[in-house]
């Protein structure tokens, strides 16, 4: 098995929640899909694992965050394109999520934007040109 990451999300309601994932891009696999838990494909390595409240206390004895109030963490998505960006925070804003509840960063060769899914799970949606970002953070090695 290659390597992968599992990133767990506890959610309220678990039809909504992966029809809010489906709208912004990631798709359902349902060989590991119920109504417990949603396994939402985002790449070849990465996962997000939808799970209803209940279910996800199996896992852990730590309370669980209410992330509409508190951050648990930042999960950055990475994009093609500025445009790319933008377009992910329309499509979450347009499926029920909160558009740009962090600054807009924009460094010129990085651009960032953010949102929060319906349980108020923070994403930064961003581009980077990688070699401009390299001329700016190591303008010797560039000459």
């Amino acid at each position: 098995m290659p390597k992968m990451i599992f990133v767990n999300l506890p959610v309220a309601d678990v039809a909504k929640a992966t029809a809010f994932y489906e709208a912004i891009g990631m798709t359902k696999d349902p060989r590991f899909s119920n109504e417990q838990a949603s396994s939402m494909q985002w790449s070849d390595g990465i996962v997000f694992m939808l799970l209803d409240k209940g279910f996800y206390a199996t896992f852990t004895a730590k309370q669980i965050a209410d992330t509409h109030r508190t951050s648990a963490a930042l999960l950055c998505l990475s994009q093609d394109s500025r445009a790319a960006v933008d377009a992910i925070v329309a499509r979450a804003e347009a499926a029920g999520g909160k558009a740009d509840p962090g600054p807009t960063q924009d460094m010129g060769f990085m651009y960032g934007r953010s949102f929060e899914d319906l349980d108020g799970h923070h994403f930064e949606p961003m581009f980077m040109d990688v070699e401009a970002a390299m001329a700016v953070m190591q303008p010797e090695a560039a000459a």
